[in-house]
C-alpha cells in the first residue's frame, strides 16, 4: 500500500510525528506476526519544495506532481490551533494547491484522511461535502460555519465515511494512523496500540470545555451565561429566550447552527462539566451533586454521565 503523508508548511509537529513513528511502528512489527501483512509504503509529499514544522525543522518532503498515485493519504494538522490564526493559513497559495492535489488524488480512487485542523484543509477542498466528519472539539463551531454542508460529529474521535476518515484533537493523529494498519492487519493494529500504550477511544466529549468552543456568536454567549446561572433551577426555553432577547425559534437556530445542539443538549452539556469538576474536586456525594445541577437523584446523573461521557462516576473520580 502506498500512503502518502500530505505535509504544508508550519505542519503540527506532533501531529506529523504521530503519523509517521506509529505508522513505522506497525511496519516493524508486521514482521512477528504469522501472517504479516506488506509494508506501508510510507512517502512524505509537499506542494513546496522547502516545507519547515511550526518549530522550524526541515521537513524532506517529495513534490506531489513527481509522485506515484497513492492508496492513502493522510493530512497532519496544521501548526494554527485558533480561529483567527488558522482562517489565515487556510488562505495561503499552498492550501489552494493542496486543495487541487487532493481533488486529483481522491478522484482517482484514494482514500484521504485527516486530523486535527488537517481536516479543514480537507474540508476546504470541498471533498468532505455531504460527508460525515469530525475535528478538534475546540473548532467545531467555526468548522460548522465554514463548512455548512459537512455533516459534523465533534463528539466522535475518528468519523469514517465513503472514501474518506477524519480524526479529533492533537492526539487523535494516533487513532487515524491505527485506523489505517486497522484496515489492513486488526491484529497488527490491536498490537501497535499495546506497543504505543494507545487506548481505545471512541470519544472526545470526555474532553469539551464548553466555555472555550470557539466562537462569536452574542446570543449563544447569552445563553451560555443565563445557562450557567440555572443549572439547579431548570431549563425553559421560552425563560432562556425571553433572557438572550430571541425568539425561541431564533435561539434554537443560532445554537444548532453555531454547536449544533439545541438549548436543552447544550445546557445537559453544561451540567455535565459542572458534575464532572465537583466530582474531581470535592467529596460531595452523587445525590448531592445531581441536586447542585438540578437532577432529583443520583441515578439520573450516573446515567446522563454514562450516556454523554461513556465513564461511570469512579472511573471519572479516579482521573482527578
Amino acid at each position: 500500500m502506498r500512503l502518502h503523508l500530505l505535509v504544508l508548511d508550519g505542519v503540527f509537529d506532533l501531529g506529523l510525528a504521530a503519523l509517521t513513528d506509529t505508522l513505522s511502528t506497525a511496519n516493524e512489527l508486521a514482521a512477528t506476526l504469522p501472517e504479516a501483512p506488506p509494508p506501508i509504503e510510507l512517502t512524505l509529499v509537499g506542494v513546496r519544495k522547502r516545507v519547515r514544522t511550526a518549530q522550524g525543522l526541515s521537513v524532506p518532503v517529495l513534490a506531489a506532481a513527481s509522485v506515484r498515485r497513492p492508496d492513502v493519504v493522510l493530512v497532519p494538522a496544521l501548526g494554527a490551533k485558533m480561529p483567527d490564526t488558522l482562517a489565515a493559513r487556510l488562505e495561503l497559495p499552498d492550501v489552494a494547491d493542496a486543495m487541487l492535489v487532493l481533488q486529483r488524488w481522491s478522484h482517482a480512487g484514494a482514500t484521504l484522511g485527516a486530523a486535527c485542523t488537517g481536516t479543514f484543509l480537507l474540508a476546504e477542498s470541498a471533498l468532505l461535502d455531504g460527508q460525515r466528519a469530525t475535528t478538534s472539539w475546540w473548532l467545531a463551531p467555526m468548522f460548522r460555519q465554514r463548512y455548512p454542508q459537512v455533516l459534523l460529529d465533534e463528539s466522535r474521535m475518528l468519523v469514517n465515511s465513503a472514501g474518506f476518515t477524519t480524526a479529533g484533537a492533537a492526539m487523535a493523529h494516533l487513532d487515524l494512523a491505527l485506523g489505517v494498519v486497522r484496515g489492513r492487519s486488526p491484529a497488527l493494529a490491536a498490537l501497535a496500540a499495546r506497543y504505543l500504550l494507545v487506548e481505545a477511544r471512541g470519544s472526545q466529549a470526555e474532553f469539551v470545555i464548553p466555555d472555550h468552543l470557539a466562537h462569536a456568536d452574542p446570543v449563544v454567549e447569552r445563553f451560555e451565561g443565563w445557562a450557567r446561572q440555572r443549572l439547579a433551577s431548570g431549563f425553559s426555553l421560552a425563560d432562556a429566550a425571553r433572557s438572550v432577547g430571541a425568539s425561541e425559534r431564533t435561539l434554537a437556530r443560532r445554537l444548532q447552527s453555531v454547536l449544533g445542539k439545541t438549548p436543552l443538549s447544550y445546557f445537559q452539556d453544561l451540567r455535565v462539566e459542572r458534575a464532572v469538576h465537583l466530582l474531581q474536586t470535592s467529596a460531595d456525594s452523587v445525590d448531592q451533586i445531581a441536586t447542585k445541577i438540578g437532577y432529583a437523584d443520583g441515578v439520573t446523573l450516573r446515567s446522563l454521565l454514562r450516556r454523554k461521557l461513556g465513564r461511570g462516576v469512579r472511573e471519572l473520580r479516579a482521573r482527578a
